[in-house]
Order: structure tokens, then C-alpha cells, then sequence
């Protein structure tokens, strides 16, 4: 199954380090089937962190075609990858990016995590860039756990679920209608 993620920026009061407040707008990733979904499930995942009103500001989707959490490391990096291909045809090599999110502490350690993430792909590639992402945290629907047994049978009824049926309209008008003409061959 093809994941969607969106991207939703959050803008709300944060207390700093010193006990001062500011206003922040911070992006995370949450994976939906829609826009309003998306919506819908950042506003339910925001409001267990902050317990004022917050904002969504912006939301799109992200370019990210996977998405790796690593244990013990806290940021998230942006790395790019060019997948090689020969195309016999030409003769020539065609290069095709992808993004992933890859959770790291530094660079050198989001470089030898997408490096590992890498390493079963049976073609050529390089890593061209890695930055550091501004994404604070992922809210996926699914990390594995046991207790998320509910998310997963939300996720499958919103996948299975249909738009009702809508009911056949019985028309009472009565009109005339003309006889068919022969068709003259």
C-alpha cells in the first residue's frame, strides 16, 4: 500500500528555556488518506502535546517516498537519493531522485542510516544530499505496537468504506412520449 504523508504546520504559544512564551510554527508528518483527515488527525495528536489552543496553518503533501524512525536518536534528516538506471535504448544513464526521512542524531549517522536502509536494493545508487529536516516529530498510523490495534481498525474501515448508496429516485411524472418512426432502409 502506497503511504501519504502530509505535511501540517502548527503554530502555538511554546515556553522556552528561560519561562518566556513565544509563538512557534512547527511542522510535523502525519500519514492520511485525505487533506481532512490529515487535519483531523493532527489536531487529535497536537492536543495531547499542548494543552492551549494551537492553529494549523498549512498543510500539503510531502515528498518523501519512505519514512525510517531509528531508536535512540531524537532529529530528523532529509536524504536524497538517486536511484541509476542504464536505459539500453539510448545508451544512456538515467537518474531518478527519491526522498527519505531518515531519524538520526547528526549527519554522518542520518548518512550510514540511509546507507543501511539502502543496502538490499538491487540497483545502483548514490546519496547526494542529506540535511537536516524541520520536522518535528512523525505521527504514523501504525509504529508496531500492540496497543494501536484500534488505529489499524479505524485505518481498514476508512480504507473499506464506501460512499452510501444513493437511493433510486422513483419519477411519478407521466409524460407522453412520442412512438419510435421506423427506420426506412
Amino acid at each position: 500500500m502506497s503511504t501519504t504523508w502530509y505535511e501540517c504546520k502548527v503554530k502555538y504559544r511554546k515556553t522556552d528555556e528561560a519561562g518566556g512564551q513565544k509563538i512557534t510554527t512547527e511542522p510535523y508528518l502525519v500519514d492520511a488518506l485525505s487533506y481532512t483527515e490529515a487535519e483531523s488527525r493532527i489536531n487529535e495528536e497536537m492536543s495531547a502535546y499542548i494543552s492551549e489552543e494551537f492553529k494549523i496553518t498549512n498543510i500539503k503533501v510531502a515528498n518523501y517516498a519512505e519514512i525510517h524512525p531509528f531508536e535512540n536518536a531524537d532529529r530528523w534528516f532529509r536524504s536524497k537519493v538517486s536511484l541509476l538506471a542504464y536505459d539500453e535504448e539510448s545508451g544512456k544513464e538515467r537518474k531518478t531522485n527519491m526522498y527519505l526521512l531518515v531519524q538520526a542524531n547528526d549527519v554522518k549517522e542520518a548518512y550510514d542510516n540511509t546507507t543501511s536502509v539502502m543496502k538490499g536494493t538491487m540497483g545502483d545508487y548514490t546519496i547526494p544530499a542529506i540535511s537536516e529536516s524541520p520536522i518535528m516529530d512523525v505521527f504514523p498510523y501504525f509504529s508496531g505496537e500492540e496497543g494501536e490495534l484500534e488505529q489499524l481498525e479505524r485505518f481498514n474501515a476508512l480504507k473499506g468504506s464506501k460512499p452510501e448508496a444513493v437511493a433510486e429516485i422513483v419519477d411519478h411524472m407521466e409524460f407522453e412520449t412520442a412512438p419510435e418512426e421506423e427506420a426506412v432502409v
